[in-house]
């Protein structure tokens, strides 16, 4: 059985959970994570992840789709806005720079941006995965009577 896995959707949902993973994780120096730094924007990141996950879904299987496809855009360039103005202009009760997770959050972003162009452009790249084969029986080679190597002769004397 073959299945064509298209890299956008998968990009796509990959930067949502980076971007997920990243409001917990220290944003600021000295220890500030997103959820002790913003007071509605880490909410609203973590929304706009799980919307990104759910679009991603909903282009692998069209039947399941909750956010049309043509609304990722928004979702994407909008999560994109939201933790790059974080990283240029931090919060007032910051006072430290961005650190690990703000730069998580910022390559997931980029990631997520990525797979939505490969999923609503013209471009497409695409992973094929295939079932292993099984093994097929042909009479003749399961038939054999013939000693193998080593229990005899190579070849039987005569021919």
């Amino acid at each position: 059985m073959t299945r064509r896995i298209e890299a956008g959707p998968v990009l796509v949902a990959l930067g949502a959970l980076v971007v997920l993973v990243s409001v917990f994780l220290d944003w600021y120096e000295p220890n500030v994570t997103a959820w002790e730094a913003f007071e509605v924007l880490d909410l609203v990141m973590a929304a706009l992840a799980v919307a990104g996950i759910v679009a991603a879904a909903g282009t692998v299987r069209p039947d399941a789709a909750v956010i049309e496809r043509h609304q990722l855009p928004l979702v994407v360039v909008g999560l994109t806005v939201v933790v790059a103005s974080q990283i240029l202009d931090p919060p007032p009760a910051v006072a430290g720079d961005p650190i690990l997770g703000a730069w998580l959050a910022l390559g997931g972003a980029l990631a997520m941006c990525a797979g939505a162009v490969l999923t609503l452009g013209r471009v497409s790249f695409a992973l094929t995965v295939e079932g292993r084969d099984t093994r097929r029986h042909v009479s003749a080679v399961d038939a054999r009577t013939d000693p193998t190597t080593t229990e005899g002769p190579a070849v039987r004397p005569g021919d």
